[in-house]
């Protein structure tokens, strides 16, 4: 469990499927799956994407064929955008998938364009990752791979930014927030028209199910939630990898045995605490019932010398800094949340500081303008019961750590202003 930091890894037969031993230019591409497998027709894709039961891989796991189909259904002009943002500061899997393997997320671009008649296409990714896509453009540019031309457009590091109205709203020249539905951009997105906004992730699994069908994807996963998923893991031992694995592969067997951890990450910051277990698996079946879920495939396993009420609200301060601002749960329930765990992080705590955070969050859930209270909520709510023992220890003036060092990743500087969402 202690490879470099920064590699990927594939834990089981049949994989991986989506990341290659090395970075793929256009040669080894075609060389490794041939040209893109367009259908000639409008819609034909979509029956193979319902009959594979892949479902969104940017976190909320929405079925793939639905937003192929409202979008293909619509009239008049359509957009396709391949969201690469990854706003979430623990997840590196897209960034990975980005370096590795572009062709197949813009080939996925591609098809997902042709299924549903869509005349405008957009890669939306952070600056960084530019380069390497801009070579692989002007290859398939030269080579003729691509049905219609693709803009690049850069998403600032905000959390939200890779939200989908969000990321409409930032390619319509406003700001990288959230907005206000009803309607959803896939009936009113980009000018007005019709969007399908999907994560890069999810494109490069479309892109592997046109050439290889449906009962290739479900011969990984579960019956229920079938393929494969790239994960962000965070062992106890330090570092990060990103793997891909079966939905459905046990979460110790990514973050190793539960010896020396006292508590699991999973689904990130929008995510759930919870106690390691050993019959816990990498699908929303088994993880739902304890209010969890994969979101976006990140996982962490918090090393025992580390204090949870400390991680905790490090992040609650950063997902209060980063709310959009828009309404009342966000401008006042937030930070009045991550302004008391942070109190609670320290010793003697005031006495009723813990149902406060508890009260607020119960007013925050459900009554914001998008989901970053409820899932701010979630992560809170999750180490209330999971790090009860170390609440109660800081109550009585005292902190079971022995490293005061952060565990979980965070940007440097936490933006302070508007400008810093364009």
């Amino acid at each position: 469990m202690n490879e470099p930091a920064g590699q990927w890894r594939a834990f089981q037969g049949g994989l991986p499927r989506l990341l290659p031993r090395r970075p793929e230019d256009l040669g080894r591409h075609l060389a490794r799956f041939g040209p893109v497998p367009y259908r000639g027709r409008h819609r034909a894709l979509i029956g193979d994407v319902e009959a594979s039961g892949l479902t969104g891989r940017g976190g909320a796991a929405f079925p793939a064929h639905r937003k192929l189909a409202i979008v293909a259904d619509a009239r008049g002009p359509k957009v396709v955008v391949a969201n690469g943002a990854e706003s979430e500061p623990a997840s590196r899997k897209d960034e990975t998938l980005i370096r590795a393997v572009p062709h197949l997320i813009l080939d996925g671009l591609q098809l997902a364009a042709e299924a549903v008649g869509a005349s405008e296409a957009y890669l939306y990714l952070h600056q960084g990752a530019a380069g390497g896509i801009w070579r692989a453009l002007r290859e398939r540019v030269a080579s003729g791979q691509d049905l219609i031309g693709v803009t690049l457009a850069d998403t600032p590091p905000r959390f939200l930014a890779g939200q989908e109205s969000a990321v409409v709203n930032r390619l319509g020249g406003g700001p990288a927030i959230p907005v206000f539905t009803p309607p959803r951009v896939t009936e009113h997105g980009l000018g007005g028209q019709p969007t399908l906004v999907q994560n890069v992730e999810t494109l490069a699994h479309l892109a592997l199910i046109a050439r290889y069908g449906p009962r290739w994807f479900r011969a990984l996963g579960t019956p229920a939630e079938p393929g494969s998923m790239l994960t962000t893991c965070y062992p106890a031992s330090g570092g990060w990898r990103v793997a891909e694995a079966a939905i459905g592969t046990p979460l110790a067997t990514l973050l190793g045995p539960g010896e020396e951890v006292q508590a699991w990450l999973v689904g990130g910051y929008h995510g759930s605490w919870l106690a390691p277990d050993a019959r816990l698996a990498l699908d929303n079946g088994s993880l739902r019932a304890l209010g969890a879920a994969v979101g976006a495939g990140v996982l962490a396993a918090l090393p025992a010398d580390r204090c949870g009420v400390a991680e905790t609200a490090r992040v609650a301060g950063y997902l209060a800094a980063e709310s959009a601002g828009q309404c009342g749960p966000c401008l006042n329930g937030l930070p009045r949340i991550a302004t008391t765990l942070a109190e609670l992080s320290g010793p003697w705590p005031r006495q009723d500081a813990r149902d406060d955070v508890e009260r607020w969050a119960a007013l925050v859930y459900r009554r914001g303008a998008c989901s970053h209270p409820d899932g701010t909520v979630r992560f809170v709510r999750s180490a209330l019961r999971v790090f009860e023992p170390e609440f109660r220890l800081h109550e009585r003036g005292r902190c079971s750590a022995v490293n005061r060092q952060p565990f979980l990743p965070l940007p440097d500087g936490i933006p302070t202003n508007e400008d810093d969402w364009n």
